[in-house]
């Protein structure tokens, strides 16, 4: 088990996290505030052989040039109690500066007194009979006991104290937020050279396979005109052209489902009437729309209606089904509806977990009404705002 962060490893068994490196890291991390400290006392010692005024002034001077420093030294030291690596964010210097500001006058002197108690208390109780020989016995004899009992309760307070500072500059160097955000961004991204790929490939089939074979199925048709009536070769040369006629169909279905061309040319409402034409189980559609809508809102919408209509031909075993589209209030709601058996549940695999991981990229949400028996609903809200 590799622990990543010190609040992870006080999670651990007791035996485990005390031969663990941890709260010698956390006792590291802790001790080091003695650099910044040290420089926070060497000013304050300047200022007393200063004319006030000038004291004063040339204290904030240095304290304002050893943030940068200081900021430099909180991020490396992160890594004794917390090894994942920070991402970069937003206003990254900024967020160290506080951090350094926050250490300079306050969080350096907590360190140091936590270091005191927890790493030298327990030595000291330990120690305090031979360095005072002249102790009342019983206190010699006790002090020694509870200073081997405090060890393990040492090693968890500095780990504790160590971890939770480690997570508080963590917290102000990376907010979750910040995180999350690059995590949306990252796979916006990501669907973005999806769709680009997926049109690349409809533009590549349109343009070469396709015109391949118009040209295979009209040679073919022009060589079956010269031969005669009823003979081997005609026949066979018939047989290859029905095989062309089928490859070209099955290729022009290929090529709508990769993008659909009236979705780019006509927009939502055209595209949601042919997917639902060539659907296996009669759909009514219902599409009003005000115009054209931003590009990611069509596309993102026109592929979770395909995949319902897919999924409820396949699945629901429906007589019937019927789409719905409208924007209200700048939030452009659809709704899939089938009269089918119902029990549609994301866990079994059906893809509406991926239709709704799609529709989160856009700030889109899914919400379904499947129970058993039916009917089933889906639903989904698009903000519209480009």
């Amino acid at each position: 088990m590799f622990d990543r962060t010190a609040l992870e490893a006080l999670t651990r068994r007791p035996l485990p996290f005390l031969r663990s490196a941890w709260p010698w890291r956390c006792a590291a991390y802790l001790v080091a505030s003695l650099l910044p400290g040290a420089a926070v006392l060497a000013v304050a010692v300047a200022m007393t052989d200063v004319p006030s005024p000038f004291g004063l002034v040339l204290a904030l001077v240095v304290l304002a040039l050893s943030i940068p420093l200081v900021a430099w030294f909180e991020r490396v030291r992160l890594r004794l109690v917390d090894a994942v690596p920070l991402p970069r964010t937003p206003h990254r210097r900024l967020r160290e500066a506080g951090v350094a500001v926050m250490t300079v006058f306050a969080l350096w002197w907590i360190d140091l007194l936590m270091a005191g108690f927890t790493i030298l208390g327990p030595p000291l109780l330990i120690l305090a009979p031979f360095v005072q020989p002249d102790i009342v016995p019983e206190v010699g004899v006790a002090s020694p006991v509870a200073g081997v009992l405090l060890l393990p309760v040492a090693a968890y307070t500095v780990t504790a104290w160590g971890g939770a500072r480690g997570a508080m500059v963590r917290a102000l160097l990376a907010p979750q937020g910040s995180e999350l955000g690059e995590v949306l961004r990252s796979r916006a991204r990501l669907v973005d050279a999806f769709e680009m790929e997926r049109r690349r490939i409809e533009r590549d089939l349109h343009d070469g396979a396709q015109q391949r074979l118009v040209s295979l199925s009209m040679t073919l048709g022009l060589a079956g005109l010269d031969l005669p009536v009823g003979s081997e070769a005609g026949r066979l040369v018939a047989l290859a052209h029905d095989e062309a006629k089928r490859a070209l169909a099955e290729l022009r279905e290929l090529i709508r489902g990769v993008h659909s061309q009236v979705l780019t040319d006509r927009g939502l409402g055209a595209a949601v009437h042919d997917v639902a034409g060539r659907s296996p189980v009669p759909v009514d559609v219902d599409v009003d729309l005000p115009g054209r809508l931003p590009a990611p809102v069509e596309v993102t919408a026109y592929y979770v209606v395909s995949e319902a209509l897919t999924n409820l031909a396949k699945h629901s075993g429906a007589a019937r089904a019927a789409v719905t589209g409208r924007v209200t209030r700048g939030t452009l709601v659809v709704e899939v509806r089938d009269d089918g058996a119902g029990g549609a549940d994301p866990a079994k695999g059906t893809g509406l977990t991926g239709l709704a991981d799609r529709l989160s990229v856009v700030g889109g949400r899914l919400s379904l009404s499947s129970p058993v028996g039916g009917p089933t609903l889906v639903r989904m809200e698009i903000p519209c705002a480009s």
